[in-house]
């Protein structure tokens, strides 16, 4: 896993946070203690010590009702799931109806509103998944971190960004590379493409298979304010939400890509960019993609939050002239994620007015389970004649 990249002000609080969230009483020992077992046909066995606790439940991404644990006399709590399909599971416990992480896993969710955002457990598939390690050719993934003067409420205004070169990557080709902007949804830190999607392990996949073609991709934190990460109850603030998009917008536009053309040989050419992302990434993708064109020729949104999106104000009403928009790809699941409604509308306004919609809804809800997903049909569909 990659470390995670915390911006400035968010490490006094994890590190408050790491001493003062409540620990169950039992403190997880033994350290011999194996919390989550996965067997061969797919089923998982979870283990959660609590020897006080009245009642621990499970809560598993991806299934509706998680088996019930059950006390052993020795005060371990455990459930074992059905056979699952391959794919990372995100979990976490709940002892006497207190959240609580797997501490015996490092694996975890970043995430900048909420410490109990799971840990993960990964069913393998016969052969490695798009999204796991395997023994193939492997892409470098950078950080970067830049004093920005669009972004506010960051310490010392530090921000940061992650860059993936493709396996091979060469400086000094005769072709510049094209490049992707890949950005998070709300809550998530400029990691969460890499920790939580493993994009870079689905580009290498896809790259070695021939399925997409060789790309750099740029993972920014894809905030304009973070005083709208605060709490949930900013979405339902226009001028924030349009505070929030503006100075993303000028972040990505006047600081990110000019470092990114700078210091990587990637295309200058619309043809050559594209844009997309996750719930607000998604927000964020389509408006400003679709407001420069002269910029990028390829736009998708994942579950985009797009609930509160102003048609008339902020989507222009007619699609850009020619080929300077090559694909317009619009991908939301279908289960429990109250976008779907809105992402429906939105494609039928869009086809409206002409523009060119690949509407594809995937099963699943509002989750990395999709948005995986997502990444692994739109990617191969970049930067082709």
């Amino acid at each position: 896993m990659i470390p995670p990249a915390i911006p400035g002000f968010v490490i006094g609080v994890m590190i408050v946070l790491a001493f003062a969230l409540p620990r169950p009483v039992g403190a997880q020992k033994p350290s011999d203690l194996k919390s989550v077992e996965v067997q061969a046909d797919g089923r998982i066995t979870f283990r959660y010590l609590d020897p006080k606790a009245i009642s621990v439940s499970l809560k598993l991404e991806g299934v509706e009702k998680p088996p019930a644990m059950v006390r052993t006399p020795a005060g371990v709590w455990t459930a074992t799931t059905q056979p699952l399909p391959p794919q990372i599971y995100n979990y976490s416990f709940s002892s006497d109806g207190e959240p609580r992480l797997d501490p015996q896993n490092h694996e975890y969710k970043p995430n900048l509103v909420s410490f109990y955002r799971g840990n993960f457990v990964t069913v393998p598939g016969p052969t490695p998944q798009l999204w796991e390690p395997a023994d193939l050719p492997h892409g470098t993934v950078h950080r970067h971190v830049y004093t920005t003067k669009c972004v506010t409420g960051l310490t010392g205004d530090q921000s940061d960004y992650f860059v993936y070169t493709p396996p091979g990557y060469d400086p000094r080709a005769s072709r510049r590379y094209p490049v992707l902007y890949l950005l998070h949804g709300w809550s998530d830190l400029a990691v969460g493409w890499t920790d939580v999607g493993r994009a870079h392990l689905i580009m290498d996949s896809l790259i070695a298979r021939g399925l997409a073609r060789s790309m750099v991709v740029v993972m920014p934190l894809s905030y304009g304010e973070m005083s709208f990460v605060r709490n949930w109850d900013a979405w339902e603030d226009p001028a924030a939400r349009a505070r929030n998009w503006t100075r993303f917008q000028q972040a990505l536009l006047t600081e990110i890509m000019p470092r990114v053309e700078s210091a990587y040989d990637v295309s200058r050419e619309a043809k050559d960019r594209a844009i997309t992302g996750l719930s607000m990434g998604g927000y964020e993708s389509i408006t400003i993609g679709l407001n420069h064109p002269e910029k990028f020729a390829w736009v998708g949104g994942f579950s985009s939050a797009v609930l509160e999106l102003d048609y008339a104000k902020d989507i222009p009403g007619t699609p850009p002239a020619g080929d300077a928009l090559r694909l317009l790809w619009i991908a939301c699941g279908t289960n429990d994620d109250e976008l779907i409604a809105p992402n429906r509308k939105l494609t039928d306004w869009l086809r409206a007015k002409k523009f060119p919609v690949t509407a594809v809804e995937t099963p699943g809800g509002h989750s990395y389970m999709v948005w995986r997903e997502n990444l692994v049909q739109f990617a191969p569909l970049l930067f082709r004649p």
